[in-house]
């Protein structure tokens, strides 16, 4: 059986990004908070820069520098500082599970920027990701969340609010354009921060940097270039439905990596937010196909 290179792409994506969470965990203890940042961006950049320079990328065009720079700080300055950071503490299927509810961010940042609307079927499975989110929260923590899991939440905030920043660029640009100009703002946001982080990123082992640089090469640069392809070749329904395997992914990669176990309340919270995300991305389309259904003549 062939299998369609669109979907070996996206599945392949899906691994790369799962994966990214555990590797967190072995690297930021030593490169540090601030060190793994810069370096996982600064290595993707130069890669991607590298590719562009082959594929002769266009220069953006000056009036997109303020979403370029906005999506660059949301979506990759300040989420990896704070996916870092809290990953410290939080374990990584925990930290993937949570950072799965970005998507609500999203619904809510392009109802104020783009006036899009909020259809039942978002207020519905809003609430149902929300919920699953809050299991997943005080899974371990009982009744009171720990500044650690706040941190994760707020990673989770600013990777929803990237998403819906994209959009005026997307009409404009390739998705391998955009996530070559964001890297790259991204990584130049980041450098005022690094003399904060200097001395443990100098003191890192040599097993801290293996781990940064799978990072920025195989989840940051690969991971995006090979995502640009897959939504090109992809419907979007196919295409965003791929990144409801990301969470339980990482929990396999964490328990296989790290001796991770999952509680059964993150696993049942886990599965909430992914049927919650399902239902703002494919309940209109359901109901659209549901209503033809109806709507067709019975023979």
């Amino acid at each position: 059986m062939r299998i369609d290179r669109g979907i070996l792409s996206g599945l392949t994506v899906v691994v790369l990004w799962a994966s990214a969470f555990p590797a967190i965990q072995v690297a930021v203890p030593e490169l540090g908070v601030v060190g793994l940042s810069f370096v996982r961006l600064a290595v993707a950049t130069a890669a991607l820069v590298g590719v562009a320079l082959v594929k002769r990328v266009r220069m953006p065009r000056l009036g997109d520098l303020g979403w370029i720079a906005a999506a660059g700080f949301f979506g990759m300055t300040a989420y990896q500082l704070l996916l870092n950071a809290g990953e410290l503490h939080v374990p990584a299927g925990t930290a993937s599970i949570i950072v799965a509810a970005a998507p609500l961010v999203s619904v809510a940042v392009a109802r104020v920027l783009f006036h899009e609307p909020v259809t039942r079927f978002t207020a519905v499975g809003s609430a149902i990701a929300f919920a699953g989110v809050a299991v997943v929260c005080l899974a371990r923590a009982g009744l009171s969340l720990s500044a650690a899991v706040w941190i994760v939440g707020a990673a989770s905030v600013v990777q929803g609010v990237y998403h819906p920043l994209q959009r005026p660029l997307l009409k404009r640009y390739s998705g391998f354009e955009v996530a070559t100009y964001t890297m790259i703002a991204g990584t130049v946001m980041t450098v005022p921060v690094v003399p904060f982080g200097w001395a443990q990123l100098a003191a890192a082992s040599p097993g801290g940097w293996m781990a940064g640089a799978y990072l920025a090469l195989l989840p940051s640069a690969l991971g995006f270039v090979l995502w640009g392809y897959a939504v090109g070749r992809l419907p979007v329904a196919v295409s965003t439905s791929l990144l409801y395997l990301v969470p339980p992914v990482a929990v396999v990669i964490a328990w296989a990596w790290l001796g991770e176990v999952p509680v059964a309340a993150e696993l049942i919270g886990g599965a909430v937010v992914i049927t919650g995300v399902c239902v703002i991305s494919q309940g209109d389309r359901l109901a659209a196909r549901l209503c033809r259904g109806r709507a067709a003549p019975q023979g």
